[in-house]
């Protein structure tokens, strides 16, 4: 059964009620980009990166994983970043620190292309 506080008048619980759903959700929203940040992960696999593009809150650190049987390398010309050539089940990751977006190719086959973005 439903019962309500008539002591409260009812402007102030509907402020409350709002009130509370500002902070449920704000609460869900750093959640989630704690949660995305734990999550960056980008597979290669098959001359393909998955997922792009991949979007993280600004500060995640992104790993790449080569699932390929042959060496890929990390490019991203904008931030001048280069990662070492990848054997298979190696990693590399980076830590995005700037909003944007960010694409890369692997510097060996550079028909492999990637995305990153990145969100404040």
């Amino acid at each position: 059964m439903f019962t309500v506080d008539l002591t409260v008048p009812a402007g102030r619980r509907v402020l409350l009620r709002r009130g509370a759903a500002s902070a449920i959700l704000a609460t869900a929203v750093i959640i989630g980009r704690r949660a995305l940040a734990a999550d960056a992960r980008v597979s290669i696999d098959n001359f393909a990166f998955s997922p792009t593009p991949l979007t993280v809150a600004q500060g995640t650190t992104v790993t790449w994983e080569n699932r390929d049987d042959i060496p890929h390398a990390i490019y991203c010309p904008a931030l001048n970043l280069h990662s070492h050539a990848l054997d298979t089940n190696e990693t590399f990751g980076y830590r995005f620190d700037q909003v944007g977006t960010f694409d890369y190719i692997c510097s060996i086959h550079p028909h492999m292309r990637g995305r990153i973005v990145v969100s404040g």
